[in-house]
């Protein structure tokens, strides 16, 4: 493993070591993206081969075939404690939301209801900070309100790697063991691992899902690559958003920061 690698690698295992540690009960949320498979796997390093906690999908009805067909396998090959929890139907989201806006806030409401629910304390989310502008304001261990909203402007500090922990009343924690890495870092990473991945990151008829989501928001983009290597040599080139398929992301500009503040991964 190369030493940046390993040196990603190791703070992630740390945090995932001290999550374990410090909140419970906890469960992890797993989209079956190439972010939170990474995270999976390094979960399974950091306690000898199993996951001590559930994976959750937050199921829309809505995910790409092929997404499902991955999580059922993962969920044999690994042997995975998984919950599909469903999410509430759009039209009991805010009317007053952008339409492909509204059809993401439904993970956002059933994020809710999974806590309600399952009276989980801390979830570990596969986030990274160079995703999006919004989320590089993200801290590792961030406390959330019961009904999830973010007042990221007022978030404990983080100094070298001293997280607290502490929950304040009635609020959960959000966990990101991966916000230090950055989307080529992830495919460096899998190649390297031999991590398994949903084949639609891979290029077919000239395009490709450079981030996977609901399958009426969500859009393939231009690409070639079709293997790991070129899919790492493209990125270390592109000009093109890993979010430019999303979307949600061309509705309005603060289409993702109102999402976020309402309790949006």
């Amino acid at each position: 493993m190369s030493d940046s690698l390993a040196g990603l690698e190791a703070r992630t295992i740390y945090i995932l070591r001290e999550a374990y540690r410090s909140v419970r009960p906890l469960g992890m949320l797993w989209s079956m993206g190439k972010d939170s498979t990474a995270l999976l796997w390094m979960v399974r390093k950091s306690f000898f081969g199993r996951v001590p906690f559930p994976v959750i999908l937050l199921d829309t009805g809505m995910e790409l075939p092929e997404v499902y067909e991955f999580r059922d396998r993962l969920i044999k090959d690994w042997k995975l404690d998984c919950i599909s929890h469903p999410c509430p139907p759009e039209e009991e989201m805010d009317q007053s939301l952008k339409p492909a806006t509204r059809s993401a806030a439904r993970k956002t409401e059933g994020l809710k209801t999974l806590l309600e629910q399952h009276k989980f304390k801390g979830i570990i989310v596969g986030i990274r900070r160079d995703e999006q502008g919004l989320r590089a304001k993200e801290r590792v261990f961030p406390p959330r309100r019961t009904d999830g909203s973010w007042d990221f402007k007022n978030q404990p500090a983080e100094l070298w790697d001293q997280y607290n922990t502490a929950l304040p009343t009635d609020a959960h924690m959000r966990i990101h063991p991966i916000l230090h890495w950055a989307e080529i870092d992830i495919w460096r990473y899998t190649q390297q691992e031999n991590i398994p991945c949903v084949p639609l990151y891979f290029s077919r008829e000239g395009k490709r899902y450079r981030s996977l989501g609901e399958s009426n928001i969500t859009f393939p983009v231009e690409s070639p690559a079709s293997s790991l290597d070129e899919i790492i040599a493209e990125l270390e080139t592109t000009k093109i958003s890993e979010r430019a398929g999303r979307a949600m992301d061309r509705e309005s500009e603060d289409s993702f920061e109102l999402l976020r503040t309402r309790g949006y991964m």
